[in-house]
């Protein structure tokens, strides 16, 4: 298919047409059926289709029915120095165009002190969350002897939760949010073994591994509304050092105007015998059947 065509001038002769020649409007009607990224694309053309592409119709669409929430936030981070801007040191407004919105909330925005994050997926302007240790309810967490924060690039907030050695494990965290309408996975994020640097190579120490292969582990989900999830895994050093996604239960959110709050857990409480080694990183919120790149999931 060629990108010119033959019509019929005026004046009796055929003249040739092209991509370049159609109105605006037109090619914004046709992108509306494109992802963003396809949009970006499509947009180095010529310069109908770099109008469209830019056009509020466009992206008003793609973006989430709540964005208005979303941007607010972002906004009130940047103005406090935790966003990122553009890249060129500008910080957003909420008088930016609907493309300059969507791009503000691709970009990671920390809210909550800095503990938790959202952003939204480049390809489908879908929401997801990250939670951070530090913002959890860790039992027995201020006792050096049991936990230890260590700091590590792996995580998205630099540091994770290390326990050498307990009886009673308990993590408990909850979440204020209003969510975009659909449905979400709770997960959390943890793997065995301490992490370390030796020579540039990224190692991790399992000596303080022990008891998770005993009882399960009970992980939890409630919500406002009253959706309730339980699950239960052992947790098995299968890869040393790996991170594993362990899904904790889904949940629906009818409404995009209202928050909902989530409270959710990980327990381990038999104290027949210590548990430990395990580094509690963060929990994720992602649209329900996102599977991140690379990711190891464990489910029921």
């Amino acid at each position: 298919m060629g990108t010119g065509s033959s019509i019929l001038g005026a004046d009796g002769e055929w003249g040739e047409t092209s991509l370049g020649d159609m109105p605006e409007s037109c090619v914004a009607a046709v992108l509306l059926y494109l992802d963003p990224p396809e949009i970006c694309q499509v947009a180095r053309l010529n310069r109908a289709f770099r109008g469209a592409a830019s056009a509020d119709c466009v992206w008003a669409v793609k973006l989430p029915a709540n964005h208005r929430y979303l941007a607010a936030l972002a906004a009130a981070a940047d103005d406090e120095g935790r966003g990122e801007g553009d890249g060129n040191g500008k910080r957003f407004s909420l008088a930016a165009t609907k493309k300059e919105i969507y791009a503000r909330l691709c970009r990671p925005t920390l809210f909550d002190a800095g503990r938790k994050e959202f952003w939204i997926l480049k390809n489908k302007g879908r929401l997801c969350i990250s939670i951070s240790s530090k913002a959890m309810t860790i039992t027995g967490i201020d006792d050096r002897r049991y936990w230890s924060h260590i700091a590590t690039e792996e995580s998205r907030f630099h540091s994770v939760a290390y326990l050498q050695q307990i009886w009673w494990l308990e993590v408990d965290g909850e979440l204020e949010f209003c969510f975009p309408a659909g449905s979400y996975s709770l997960f959390f994020h943890l793997h065995l073994g301490r992490p370390y640097r030796r020579m540039g190579r990224r190692l991790y120490a399992t000596e303080h591994v022990h008891g998770w292969d005993v009882t399960p582990t009970r992980f939890q989900l409630s919500t406002s509304d009253e959706q309730q999830e339980t699950s239960e895994y052992y947790l098995h050093l299968h890869e040393q050092g790996g991170w594993k996604l362990y899904h904790v239960g889904d949940f629906v959110v009818s409404n995009s105007d209202e928050p909902m709050k989530l409270k959710f857990s990980m327990m381990q409480i038999d104290c027949t015998h210590t548990k430990g080694g395990l580094c509690v990183d963060s929990v994720f919120i992602y649209p329900k059947g996102y599977k991140p790149e690379k990711a190891n999931i464990v489910c029921m």
